[in-house]
């Protein structure tokens, strides 16, 4: 792989690196060899990270095309890893009763800061040969009962993943997408529901290991770090307990 400007090791770029799969996989890229380069909104927890794995830190909101210019300038003329990982859901709601302000934040976030994120370091990508892993969802297969919005920006990102596969044929970057089921983080359901401690819990109750950021990350890194000819097209990573969006084993239940 290509140096960073920096260091003899490859260049990774890890976007919504302030906590949960992200920032596992800043650490585990690290431990793997890479410079990581972290980016998220929260200056001080990625400059924590940033500090631990010995990479770099930027303040980075990807729906603020001032900020993703300032994010391509550090990354400099090549990268050989981008993970596109910032993203999120927001409410539960039944279409009838939508937040739809909820609903175009998932949009900006999922769907246009991905694609002004990819479209920014597309050149800095092919210069150095370069993969992009999108962290995209199983809610990308099909809608379930209050996700309307949620899976409806995961499917828009997956386009993104299937259009730019094809664009690029005849060009030296590999395009992945990783659809993680049910992923026990710190801050994902809590966000999802405007910080209710209960109903995130309920989403897990019953479930004896659901993922954690960890695994994702290990899965994260294996396609990133495959031979130049290998590109993993899509992994989709779930617990053993969830056998589909629908069907999950519950202790109790």
């Amino acid at each position: 792989m290509t140096s960073s400007t920096q260091t003899n090791a490859p260049l990774a770029l890890v976007t919504g690196a302030s906590s949960g799969i992200g920032a596992a996989t800043a650490r585990l890229l690290a431990q793997q060899g890479h410079h990581v380069i972290c980016a998220a909104r929260r200056k001080d927890r990625i400059e924590a990270l940033a500090q631990e794995i010995g990479g770099r830190a930027v303040a980075c909101d990807v729906t603020d095309p001032d900020q993703v210019a300032q994010l391509v300038a550090e990354v400099g003329d090549q990268l050989d890893v981008l993970v596109n990982n910032a993203g999120g859901a927001i409410g539960l709601e039944p279409v009838g009763e939508a937040d739809l302000d909820a609903w175009e934040t998932m949009y900006q976030v999922n769907v246009l800061g991905t694609g002004r994120v990819t479209k920014a370091l597309l050149p800095a990508l092919e210069a150095a040969g370069g993969i992009i892993v999108f962290v995209t969802s199983t809610a990308a297969d099909a809608g379930y009962e209050g996700a309307a919005g949620y899976c409806g920006a995961k499917a828009a990102e997956r386009s993104i993943v299937e259009t730019l596969r094809l664009e690029l044929f005849d060009k030296p970057v590999r395009v992945t997408e990783i659809c993680p089921g049910m992923v026990h983080t710190d801050e994902f359901s809590l966000t999802r529901f405007h910080g209710d401690q209960a109903k995130a819990d309920k989403v897990y109750a019953g479930v004896a290991e659901p993922l954690v950021a960890e695994d994702v990350a290990d899965a994260i890194v294996w396609m990133a770090t495959r031979p130049r000819h290998v590109n993993i097209d899509r992994m989709t990573i779930r617990p053993r307990a969830q056998a589909s969006q629908f069907k999950v084993h519950r202790e109790g239940a």
